[in-house]
């Protein structure tokens, strides 16, 4: 059966029309007819109009995390929620789902969290806001922690749903255990918690600096593990392709598993070296922005961290310092998506 959108109401076909016994009838957001099913795609704040009530399944991600200013871990990913009560497949399906859906039956009001602020020096970063759907509300992820001289308190990276990433310590030795994820507690769980920071050497301009990764919905932010590279982002979590059919390209980021798409990815934390080889830490799929990378004594080109990804909930990538060129270093908003069998 073809694909049908429209946005901001009711999609030509099968919406506030017919409709037998068990079938749910509906309009809101950009609304799409994948089969028997319709799903309603929410990547701002609207309303899911109830014509005729009945149970739903939710896919709910909030805002990510941003970084701090300087020095920074990754932001970590929007919580991430969904539930699976009309039995899409395993393995296309996340294993993050609830096996039960949401009975609606009169006109819900649907919020999108936007992503986490860059924060300017000397302040912490800032989380994701959440995102909700009824009853259901995901949590914004945590925001990056910031390294070297910086306040003790910020190195920590703070919690959310899925927590940001610590930053490189002052002067030197393992930083902090980043932010705990799955805050507050959810089950299943909305997120992991962020990887831990490092400093080799004095931690002065000869040290090496990186930010641990922050945690994505599907895996824990990395702690660096090497003088070269910040540690890597969380990888996300997903749904199955036929959640949004043939239009499935247009959100969330390909990953690890095939026909699926993946949202709420950790950030890579940033890495400052004098290594030739340095890169900062990757983001994870779904959305997490990469890291920054400063090595002045290898000669390479500084490279700012990269915000998350619009509407994944991706967390941001860790900076390096506020006046490195681009800054960037923002969250990524999240989405609400509704499905429900219509015929």
């Amino acid at each position: 059966m073809p694909i049908l959108a429209s946005r901001g109401g009711a999609s030509l076909k099968g919406v506030g029309f017919g409709g037998g016994a068990g079938f749910v009838c509906a309009s809101g957001g950009t609304v799409l007819t994948v089969g028997d099913y319709k799903t309603h795609v929410f990547t701002g704040p609207g309303t899911f109009t109830v014509n005729k009530g009945g149970k739903v399944d939710y896919f709910v991600v909030a805002g990510g995390g941003s970084s701090s200013n300087s020095f920074a871990g990754g932001g970590g990913a929007g919580g991430f929620r969904m539930s699976n009560y009309e039995g899409l497949p395993s393995p296309t399906t996340s294993p993050l789902a609830a096996s039960t859906g949401l009975s609606v039956s009169s006109p819900v009001s649907v919020t999108v969290g936007g992503g986490g602020d860059f924060s300017t020096p000397p302040g912490a970063g800032n989380n994701g806001s959440p995102s909700t759907f009824s009853t259901i509300t995901s949590a914004g992820g945590g925001w990056g922690g910031a390294g070297a001289s910086c306040n003790a308190s910020l190195r920590t990276g703070n919690a959310g749903g899925s927590g940001g990433g610590s930053g490189g310590p002052y002067p030197s030795g393992a930083g902090p255990a980043g932010g705990a994820g799955n805050t507050p507690p959810t089950d299943p769980p909305q997120g992991n918690a962020g990887g831990a920071g490092f400093t080799y050497g004095r931690g002065q301009e000869e040290g090496q600096r990186q930010g641990g990764g922050g945690g994505g919905a599907g895996a824990a932010g990395g702690d660096t593990s090497t003088s070269t590279a910040g540690g890597v982002g969380g990888d996300g979590s997903y749904i199955d392709d036929n959640f949004i059919g043939p239009t499935a390209p247009s959100y969330g980021t390909p990953g690890p598993v095939s026909s699926v798409r993946y949202f709420a990815g950790g950030g890579g934390g940033h890495t400052f070296t004098g290594g030739n080889t340095a890169r900062g830490g990757l983001g994870g799929a779904g959305g997490g922005g990469t890291g920054a990378r400063y090595a002045p004594a290898g000669g390479l080109t500084p490279q700012g961290g990269t915000d998350g990804t619009a509407n994944t909930g991706g967390g941001a990538g860790g900076i390096y310092s506020s006046g490195t060129s681009p800054v960037n270093g923002a969250g990524g908003s999240g989405i609400v998506m509704i499905r429900y069998k219509f015929q």
